[in-house]
């Protein structure tokens, strides 16, 4: 049986970013702090990405749909140079930029979870808690992944919420990152 990425995810105010920054970097392991460019590429079912940073570079694809609780995750690493060609090789296989981001990115080990504290430009400051388990465990693991995330003084951002700030953020980003291809 596959494992899933279970995850809860919630925009959260500046202040509450600066407090959980200072939170995790007592309470927890700093996995990594990286900046990061994620190119969402459409023309497939599913959910394909590009992501480098400042050491590597990544072909990602999830099943399901965007802000869905879980999905079964494929995640092939690629020498970061060659960005740029794996790029270009999906635009002519017939893909298209559906968007660009860039983010500021904090990756903690705090006990069992992995906490993802960005903050994407032009689009906000986010928390993220994940955990991998089995399908049979989906439920329980994001009951669970709920509360942790209410301990923390964090509200869940409804998946609507997130639906119509992505659907406005993919048909403005050019103009919101003043970007050019």
């Amino acid at each position: 049986m596959k494992n899933l990425e279970v995850e809860v995810r919630s925009f959260i105010t500046k202040e509450e970013y600066k407090r959980l920054i200072r939170k995790f970097d007592k309470e927890a392991k700093l996995l990594d702090s990286i900046n990061e460019e994620t190119i969402y590429l459409k023309g497939t079912k599913g959910d394909l990405r590009l992501r480098r940073n400042k050491d590597q570079a990544f072909i990602i694809f999830k099943t399901g749909k965007i802000h869905d609780d879980s999905r079964e995750e494929i995640e092939i690493k690629f020498n970061k140079k060659d960005f740029e060609k794996i790029e270009n090789l999906f635009l002519q296989l017939g893909f298209k930029t559906e968007v660009r981001w860039f983010r500021k990115r904090r990756i903690y080990q705090w006990g069992n979870l992995k906490v993802f504290v960005d903050n994407t430009k032009g689009y906000g400051f986010i928390i993220e808690l994940e955990k991998t388990g089995r399908r049979g465990e989906r439920g329980k693991i994001h009951k669970y992944l709920k509360n942790k995330l209410k301990s923390l003084g964090i509200k869940i951002t409804p998946k609507k919420i997130f639906d119509e700030k992505f659907k406005y953020y993919k048909n403005n980003w050019q103009k919101i990152l003043k970007y050019e291809n």
